[in-house]
């Protein structure tokens, strides 16, 4: 063979290997996200977030109205809209939106509730994407045909209601360019039945991932304490087994999500409840905790770090005490935890085996808590890779102490996810464009591939 050949066939195999590696880095890479709640701007304002350790970041919250022409940001701070955006495209990273929340769902059911209602709804957030330039919607909706808060309207086709929106959405000239994606509940959304779903399969098809709100699966509002955000349930006594990581992934893939489309919620918090020191630790110990399910006292209100408040009245009209929440840089403030969450001296302490969370107890105001530490964060962050999941979103960017969960988790998930971000979707583009350029490569680099491969021919046989 010349000299000649020799380079163009080496020259042919560089570009086969370009369009192989072209056609598999179409794949999805691992979503590293958060919930930034605009409410906590103050203390944590947008130049300390960390941008280049995550793929996209979402403002908390817009909230649903009585008009479906309408969402209200009154309570995020509208006015830091535009620069958390601007920031995200300045960092090269994706802005989203979310809709809802806890207290934002009111009306939900009404805005998905008629055809009339869908399409006008369509244009409301398409609208609301073109004003602020954001990149995707999140939709937090809490909780197709099951209450959340204690008032929000609901209706037995609530979730095909949703999915009918979804459609719409997506077939709508801006909704096909955003990245559209919904935080959920434990178990798939409700049918008519008022039964988790068994077939999801078709919120696939409009969605580009859902993230599975795996924390608060114990509070204040509990019948007792537990864990906060357990890996897993399976292992618990029956009664306590009300949901995990474990459980839940596997009922939402059971109903055909597919797990790359799944994120795993994360939690920066924990919750605390009082508890008698009878009830917490081992006889003649001081700090080994031995049980995680302990009763509370329901009387006594305990407040948990300084962004927590005595309560109030919620939008139903009920009142409510403090939540007793607790940040994780609100447990290291409050001399609870080291930064990588073990206990400071004196405070006891369990790393439960089941659920894979700590729980710590401080016997001079009886405040107990579950939580999160960079222990449990690296188990979560290995189920999210062992299981092929789509990665993870964190409620809330604020929440963290100096990215140590942030850290962790990615650390233990194993891939470059911060290499990630910014390769894979850029903003204001189709949330797909990027890897529709590759696509678009490939069959020119294919007839390159062609033309030098029959070049190469031509020139072996003439010798």
């Amino acid at each position: 063979m010349t000299i000649k050949t020799t380079m163009l066939a080496l020259l042919s195999e560089i570009l086969l290997q370009a369009v192989t590696s072209t056609a598999s880095n179409t794949t999805g890479s691992t979503r590293s996200i958060s919930w930034y709640a605009g409410w906590h701007s103050t203390d944590f304002p947008l130049s300390q977030v960390s941008w280049s350790k995550y793929t996209q970041l979402t403002y908390a919250f817009a909230t649903t109205t009585p008009d479906v022409k309408t969402l209200s940001l009154d309570d995020s701070d509208a006015a830091l809209l535009p620069q958390f955006v601007q920031s995200a495209h300045q960092n090269n990273m994706t802005a989203s939106l979310s809709i809802g929340g806890w207290g934002g769902s009111q009306y939900f059911s009404t805005n998905v509730g008629s055809a009339a209602n869908r399409t006008a709804f369509v244009q409301t957030v398409t609208e609301l994407a073109t004003k602020y330039d954001l990149d995707g919607l999140d939709f937090d909706w809490e909780y197709p045909n099951r209450q959340g808060i204690g008032c929000n309207t609901i209706n037995n086709n609530d979730t095909a209601n949703f999915l009918s929106f979804l459609q719409e959405l997506r077939q709508d000239s801006t909704g096909s360019k955003l990245i559209l994606s919904a935080a959920t509940s434990l178990q798939p959304w409700n049918d008519t039945s008022g039964a988790p779903s068994k077939d999801v399969s078709g919120f696939s098809k409009v969605l580009d991932f859902i993230a599975i709100m795996n924390y608060d699966v114990y509070n204040i509002l509990s019948s007792h304490a537990g864990p906060n955000s357990p890996l897993n349930d399976t292992c618990a006594p029956t009664d306590d087994q009300k949901g995990s990581a474990v459980s839940s992934v596997k009922a939402w893939t059971d109903a055909g999500m597919p797990a790359s489309q799944i994120l795993l919620g994360i939690a920066a918090y924990g919750h605390s409840f009082v508890v008698p020191e009878s009830s917490v630790f081992q006889s003649s110990s001081s700090t080994n905790i031995t049980n995680i399910y302990p009763s509370f006292n329901k009387s006594a209100e305990h407040l948990g770090d300084r962004w927590d408040s005595p309560g109030g009245v919620d939008i139903c009209g009920n009142s409510s005490g403090p939540s007793g929440v607790y940040s994780y840089w609100g447990l290291f403030e409050e001399g609870y935890i080291n930064e990588d969450g073990t206990p400071k001296g004196g405070v006891g302490y369990l790393f439960d085996n089941c659920s894979q969370t700590p729980f710590a107890y401080d016997e001079s105001n009886q405040t107990w808590v579950s939580y999160d530490n960079v222990k449990s964060f690296a188990l979560k962050g290995e189920f999210i890779r062992n299981n092929g999941l789509g990665g993870f979103s964190m409620w809330e960017t604020a929440g963290d102490l100096n990215d140590t969960l942030l850290d962790s988790i990615q650390s233990a998930i194993g891939t470059s996810i911060a290499s990630s971000n910014n390769s894979t979707q850029q903003p204001n583009t189709d949330p797909s464009s990027s890897s529709a350029s590759r696509n678009a490569a490939a069959p020119i680099l294919l007839a390159l591939l062609s033309i030098f491969s029959i070049r190469v021919a031509a020139l072996a046989y003439n010798g």
